[in-house]
């Protein structure tokens, strides 16, 4: 399989799963609300679509996926695998961050993606971030993590959870984003195939996690209390992705809407 038959599969299947992941959140708000889209063009070559809903059980979700190419200017060139050689680079991917109206639902954020430059690999995750105790969502959500990560490598969840929890770590406060979750970046096993089932079996696991924390929680009763420490806990999640997320930097400095890049932020926070 040469590396343009690798690029449109990938790509086809980010879309598949980000129809899928649509369609799910617009049933659990039972067709009263719908998901937005809206195209951007790259400054190099190619472009992404965001996909936002606002409702009664998703106060804001956005599913974007996007394909582009280009060159990394010089000062983010290094920073980048395989560009060693060469600067220009090939990348698509979908991402997903929900911010619920009821604070007994956590927060979810999912990427992958599939990047080429003098080399190529997937990378991505998903994380959980709770605002209340919630040990049952918790539980539920890394065990789907676990089961994608079987037959993958030894050891794959475990590594991933440990990457994961020191990656969404808030260095300035000493204290993490959320409850973890998997995160991982420049999986290439020499084996393509393989590597893009696992690719799709954490979407998949990442799908069947969040509509069915969302769906046993949507009906719980909250108190203005719980909203406001919800409220607290956005701006924790602000602080790190305009201050520690790599994806935020990556998309910034390769010409990407920025619109899209943002779209990760709540639409309220607090901080006190």
């Amino acid at each position: 399989m040469d590396i343009q038959e690798k690029k449109d599969l990938a790509q086809k299947w980010f879309r598949s799963l980000r129809d899928k992941f649509c369609y799910s959140f617009e049933e659990i708000e039972k067709n009263k609300f719908s998901f937005e889209r809206k195209s951007w063009p790259h400054k190099h070559s190619g472009g992404g679509e965001m996909s936002i809903m606002k409702g009664e059980v998703f106060e804001k979700v956005g599913v974007n996926i996007s394909t582009v190419s280009g060159t990394f200017e010089d000062d983010f060139r290094n920073q980048v695998k395989g560009t060693e050689n060469s600067p220009e680079y090939f990348a698509t991917g979908i991402s997903l961050v929900a911010h619920m109206n009821s604070p007994k639902i956590p927060a979810f954020h999912f990427n992958t993606r599939f990047l080429v430059t003098g080399d190529s690999w997937f990378g991505g995750g998903a994380d959980l971030t709770p605002t209340l105790e919630d040990k049952e969502s918790i539980n539920f959500f890394h065990n789907q993590m676990e089961e994608s990560c079987k037959n993958f490598k030894e050891n794959a969840y475990k590594e991933y959870k440990k990457n994961c929890d020191e990656y969404f770590y808030l260095g300035h406060r000493d204290e993490p984003r959320g409850a973890g979750g998997i995160f991982f970046d420049h999986v290439n096993t020499n084996n393509w195939n393989k590597d893009f089932d696992f690719i799709k079996r954490v979407g998949e696991s990442t799908h069947t996690a969040i509509t069915n924390i969302v769906k046993n929680k949507k009906d719980l009763s909250w108190t203005h209390e719980e909203k406001d420490l919800q409220l607290i806990k956005r701006g924790r999640y602000v602080e790190f992705n305009l201050i520690w997320d790599r994806g935020t930097l990556f998309g910034l400095k390769t010409g990407g809407s920025t619109e899209a890049i943002l779209m990760s932020m709540p639409p309220n926070a607090k901080w006190d």
